[in-house]
């Protein structure tokens, strides 16, 4: 059973940073991406950002340039480095793992959460003031 757990997570003033992480376990799958999701009260889920085991990365337009993910050597946490926070950023904070075997799958796989089934953490609040 994949198991995710976020971690991180903080109140900040604007302008700052925080790196959020993942702690993954349960996978059993060579090939896979881990993505980062974000949801503010009242809004609809919307992607931050995604790995891929072979690194390969892919950002939200909202984020790029200011957040970086990343992955340790063992591949058993992902890492989410947000910095110039904004009080748009203000959000819950979610990790979670879907298919991908490609670059490609993780491009639309972030962008498309339909459209691969995925395992979720439990999120980690980011409040920006």
């Amino acid at each position: 059973e994949v198991q995710l757990v976020e971690s991180g997570g903080g109140s900040v003033a604007a302008g700052g940073s925080l790196t959020l992480s993942c702690g993954m376990s349960g996978i059993t799958t060579k090939s896979y991406c881990m993505g980062w999701f974000r949801q503010a009260p009242g809004k609809e889920l919307e992607e931050v950002a995604a790995i891929d085991t072979d690194d390969y990365t892919t950002y939200g337009d909202s984020v790029k340039g200011r957040f970086r993910i990343s992955q340790n050597d063992a591949r058993n946490t992902v890492y989410l480095q947000m910095n110039n926070l904004e009080p748009g950023d203000t959000a819950m904070y979610y990790c979670a793992k879907f298919f991908g075997q490609v670059n490609s799958d993780c491009y639309y796989g972030l962008r498309d959460i339909s459209k691969w089934p995925r395992d979720w953490g439990q999120g980690t609040q980011v409040t920006v003031s």
